[in-house]
């Protein structure tokens, strides 16, 4: 049997299963269960129209077949808007979806749609951004957005040689990750007790008219002034990484997030130091996994060893990971490792059931 004809026979496996069939360990892959039908909707909803949250698509559909769910569909609100965001959540419940997994519009403003959808008895996740506490989701998946900024800023001040001035280019100010990423760009700085200044942060660019109209006019400002720049949002990454190569400067360091084609050969070329990667692909997997256990009867533990940040005590790291030039070919393998080794004791850690 070929590793194809595996995937086909046991495509409703469970993601652990089809990985040992792939890694050749027969046995579990024959013998494993198969699974049950589920009556799980889950409706996977971000803020508004975003690269980053393009995955989840995929993610959905593969988490309905391995886990046999009735649906997990991802659907956008036309505008990153509040309003269009919970009428779309008030359309998605009447339309049948009983699990919504929802990156916030707001982290408060958020809150009162989420009130209203677990009062139909759906239960709610925050996804990738979370809700403030006190809130009715029962936790929150996602980047820990403030650690990823920190150790991405370190990887900056390693290449600069611990010394320079740095320029922070990052998201929306609505979301609620952004002033966590700028804390912790700030903290990193401060650790090197004055050698690393930062001397520049530029937000509310994560959309490509605003974020070219100002890192274009910044660099053509003070290009010969700053030494390194971290960005912390997708399309800033992007815009810098492309007016980089425009003006031909391997002078100046970058690392960005995310793993856009533009950055990862800005990698390969030299333009740009490495990324922070974030894993939506996990966040909506696993969630989704999460959801439809959550509606079959699991609790949520609450002695998990959940972190604490300024939204919420109740959060769960999707994970991170710093790749350079030297791992830019293989960084698919990268995140898939940090989904496999997040999903492997997801049950046990953080779910109750019986």
């Amino acid at each position: 049997m070929t590793k194809e004809n595996v995937f086909q026979e046991f495509g409703r496996k469970s993601f652990r299963t089809l990985k040992n069939c792939v890694l050749g360990t027969t046995l579990a892959c024959l013998t494993a269960s198969p699974v049950l039908a589920s009556d799980t909707r889950v409706a996977l909803v971000p803020g508004g129209p975003h690269p980053y949250f393009a995955a989840w698509e995929k993610a959905g559909q593969d988490a309905k077949r391995d886990f046999g769910l009735s649906g997990a569909d991802y659907r956008v609100p036309q505008k990153w808007e509040l309003s269009q965001q919970n009428q779309l959540l008030e359309s998605l419940l009447t339309q049948g979806y009983n699990g919504f997994l929802i990156f916030p519009g707001d982290p408060v403003g958020t809150n009162s749609i989420a009130s209203e959808l677990t009062a139909e008895g759906t239960p709610v996740i925050a996804l990738a951004g979370c809700l403030k506490q006190p809130t009715p989701a029962v936790f929150c998946l996602g980047t820990d957005t403030g650690n990823s900024a920190y150790l991405g800023t370190k990887e900056l001040i390693k290449t600069l040689g611990g010394k320079g001035k740095i320029a922070h280019f990052t998201g929306f100010l609505v979301d609620p990750n952004t002033q966590l990423r700028i804390d912790a760009v700030q903290k990193a700085a401060n650790e090197t007790g004055g050698a690393v200044e930062v001397i520049q942060v530029i937000a509310d660019i994560d959309a490509p008219e605003p974020a070219e109209e100002k890192i274009n006019a910044f660099l053509a400002a003070q290009a010969d002034k700053v030494d390194g720049i971290v960005t912390t949002a997708w399309v800033p990454a992007v815009v810098a990484a492309n007016s980089l190569r425009k003006i031909g400067d391997k002078r100046i360091k970058m690392v960005g997030i995310d793993h856009d084609e533009v950055v990862l050969k800005a990698i390969k070329d030299g333009y740009v130091h490495g990324t922070m990667l974030q894993n939506p692909y996990g966040q909506g997997y696993i969630g989704s996994f999460a959801m439809d256990k959550l509606r079959s009867g699991c609790k949520v533990n609450q002695n998990a060893p959940f972190k604490s940040t300024a939204l919420t005590n109740q959060f769960i790291d999707s994970g991170t990971a710093f790749v350079g030039r030297d791992k830019v070919d293989t960084y698919i393998g990268a995140m898939e490792a940090v989904t496999e080794d997040l999903m492997a004791s997801f049950e046990s850690t953080y779910l109750v059931c019986n």
